[in-house]
């Protein structure tokens, strides 16, 4: 394996590398890199989220950017604000104290006076938001003729997104020498035409298999039905008590929804979706990164691009309608070379579409069990305990207080402290639990009927895609699937 010194990277900035705790590189740093030191060619680099794509295309970036000229030399362009802000703080990581550069992020949902104020002082890297950047285009304060280098970081979200017309605008205003490097999870048709239109004979570089996903990610589902979701969530979470993890809903409105369920039922959680201002989106930002938030509650856009470390579980509340779209929510987990959980709550009918993803990555996903109710109480008594056996004491200063608390105690034994104690979280569950039903459901579809012989037919809905327009009426369309009925039922009769 590689060291980041033989990528040809000075020596300054290796210093800097070692002292921000990277050891070697990912596959994707050790391949782009030693390529984007060249400076004179367009890039394609494609690896899954979590693979270290910001180091490889922001250390050759910091390293090419001239400190003593005060003109943009390069415009880094994220699908989202929290990606945007993110890759800004690694940018200035890379440079603090190896290069003065100024550099600014644009994003909207913030002060436009404030980033016009910080473009005009001179910014020499912009990195931003395709919206927010062509507002500032349109008001002449960005200037881009001078730029060498734009970085299409997350290509595949932004298309997704909707923002085709204006990365085709934002590109338009750069000048033709420009080196294009473009880095994307997945490589749809749309993201191609970019790099056929913008690029000029670029290097392509690939990490793993197209479309197979990220290796230490465990893809996991279970079956519930659709109205149990949410218990089965909660089920999930109190049998897990150390997950930190990311819930993936579909729509803005489950989003709050879930989020404001959970911190009633006295869970550590929030919501994170367009409808919040910025201060409200970085509040709730801050907190999950400083773990004093175990559970952020998000949709596909306001999630995009987060990169907070030790993330265990990823839960779908919803399968996604593209499959780009779960590479890029379970990439939330397992970065940096670690294991994850991906866990998709499915009904009965998503489970069609499990296989779907399933036969895309090429990657077995594995039914799992919604847990009993003696289970949870079993695994939070035993987390419990385990706690206690990792809790640091602070001898010095707890001394003083124990005469009084051995003398409250001295009536007990042992084993009655222990249950005692334990009982103090564990009766709040046995009572939640107790007599608590079973969730699973099997994933195939039984139709019930009142002939003994049609127990078995089992199978899917039918859905006929003709109607009046096609000169049948009601009446024959129920007339024609008695006979089908019929006709089934004697076949069957003769089979069995």
């Amino acid at each position: 394996m590689k060291s980041f010194e033989s990528l040809g990277l000075s020596g300054q900035l290796v210093e800097v590398i070692r002292q921000l705790g990277f050891e070697t590189p990912t596959p994707i740093q050790e391949k782009a890199i030693p390529t984007l030191l060249q400076g004179n060619l367009d890039l394609v680099g494609l690896a899954q989220t979590g693979t270290g794509k910001t180091a490889a295309f922001g250390l050759p970036l910091v390293e090419l950017v001239e400190e003593n000229n005060r003109n943009t030399q390069a415009l880094v362009i994220a699908p989202t604000r929290e990606l945007s802000v993110q890759i800004t703080n690694d940018l200035e990581r890379f440079t603090a104290s190896y290069k003065k550069l100024n550099i600014v992020t644009v994003y909207g949902g913030a002060s436009i006076r404030d980033q016009i104020f910080k473009v005009k002082r001179g910014a020499q890297i912009i990195v931003a938001t395709p919206g927010r950047l062509i507002d500032l285009l349109s008001r002449k304060v960005v200037d881009l003729t001078a730029v060498r280098y734009v970085v299409l970081d997350e290509a595949d979200e932004m298309l997704n997104m909707g923002f085709k017309e204006d990365i085709d605008e934002i590109l338009s205003t750069t000048p033709d020498t420009k080196k294009v490097w473009l880095f994307s999870a997945t490589m749809p048709r749309e993201v191609r035409e970019i790099a056929s239109n913008y690029m000029d004979n670029p290097e392509e570089l690939s990490v793993g298999e197209r479309n197979r996903g990220n290796e230490n990610i465990d893809h996991q589902y279970l079956v519930v039905d659709e109205r149990d979701k949410y218990l089965a969530l909660k089920r999930f979470v109190d049998n897990t008590p150390e997950i930190f993890g990311v819930i993936f809903c579909r729509t803005k409105i489950d989003t709050q929804k879930i989020a404001e369920h959970l911190i009633k039922d006295g869970y550590s959680a929030d919501a994170l979706h367009g409808d919040l201002s910025q201060q409200q989106r970085d509040r709730v930002m801050k907190s999950f990164r400083n773990k004093t938030l175990q559970l952020l509650v998000a949709t596909d856009v306001a999630a995009r691009g987060i990169d907070v470390e030790n993330v265990t579980h990823v839960i779908h509340m919803n399968m996604p309608d593209e499959m780009e779209f779960y590479t890029h929510r379970s990439g939330r987990t397992a970065r940096a070379g670690k294991k994850g959980i991906s866990l998709a709550i499915v009904s009965k009918r998503e489970v069609n579409r499990v296989q779907q993803i399933e036969r895309s990555l090429k990657r077995k996903f594995t039914r799992v069990m919604v847990p009993t109710g003696d289970e949870v109480c079993q695994n939070k008594l035993l987390a419990l305990v385990h706690k206690v056996k990792q809790v640091e004491v602070n001898e010095e200063e707890i001394d003083s207080f124990l005469p009084e608390v051995y003398h409250e105690l001295r009536e007990l034994s042992k084993e009655d402290i222990i249950k005692r104690f334990a009982s103090i979280e564990f009766n709040r569950f046995l009572e939640y639990y107790r007599d608590a039903r079973d969730l699973n459901r099997s994933e195939r579809k039984t139709f019930e009927t009142t002939d003994a012989d049609d127990r078995y037919l089992t199978g899917d809905r039918v859905f006929i895609n003709i109607g009046k327009m096609d000169g049948l009426e009601k009446g024959n369309l129920l007339d024609l699937s008695a006979i089908l009925a019929k006709l089934i039922k004697s076949i069957l009769a003769r089979l069995i």
